[in-house]
C-alpha cells in the first residue's frame, strides 16, 4: 500500500463560477485559475501522483499545455488513468475543504458522487469533509480556500 498527500489553494474570483469536487455551487464566488480552478480536485490529484510516485499536476499538466478554463474532472480521470497504468488501484481518499464563509454540507453528497465516478471507485471510498479556520488565515478573512486530501492507493 502507499499513501499521498496532496494541498491546494486558489484565490477567490468573484468573475467566476465555483467548482469544487466538480460540483458547481451557486451563490459563492469562483476561484481564480488557470483550469476551472477546482482545488479539492487538484488537491485529490496531486495526493493520487504522489502516492504512486508520479510527479505532481504541474509535471503532468504544465499550463502552457492545459487549454484555459478545463474542468479539473478530466485532469482528475486522467490521473486516476495514470495510477491505473502504474499497477495500483484507489483504496480510499479523504479530503478536506477548507473554507470560511462557502457552505460545503448541501453539496457533499454530489462531490462524492462526482469523484467517485471520476476516479472510477466506488462511493464508500470517498469522504468529503469541510471546516473553517474560525476567521484566521487568508481562509478566515474570505481571501480563497484550500484544499487537503489523503489517498491509499494499493497494488491492482
Amino acid at each position: 500500500m502507499r499513501v499521498g498527500m496532496g494541498f491546494d489553494v486558489h484565490a477567490f474570483d468573484p468573475a467566476r463560477q465555483l467548482v469544487l469536487g466538480g460540483v458547481s455551487i451557486a451563490g459563492a464566488p469562483g476561484l481564480a485559475g488557470w483550469s476551472d480552478a477546482d482545488a479539492l480536485s487538484h488537491a485529490i490529484a496531486d495526493a493520487l501522483l504522489g502516492a504512486g510516485g508520479l510527479g505532481d499536476l504541474g509535471h503532468h499538466f504544465p499550463k502552457d499545455a492545459v487549454l484555459e478554463g478545463v474542468s479539473s474532472q478530466d485532469l482528475l480521470s486522467e490521473v486516476a488513468r495514470l495510477v491505473q497504468a502504474a499497477g495500483y488501484r484507489i483504496g480510499n481518499l479523504d479530503a478536506t475543504v477548507i473554507v470560511q464563509d462557502v457552505q460545503i454540507g448541501p453539496h457533499r453528497s454530489r462531490m462524492e458522487e462526482t469523484l467517485a465516478a471520476t476516479l472510477g471507485v466506488d462511493r464508500a471510498r470517498v469522504s468529503v469533509k469541510a471546516t473553517t479556520t474560525d476567521h484566521l488565515g487568508f481562509t478566515g478573512r474570505g481571501e480563497g480556500i484550500a484544499a487537503m486530501a489523503v489517498v491509499l492507493i494499493e497494488p491492482a
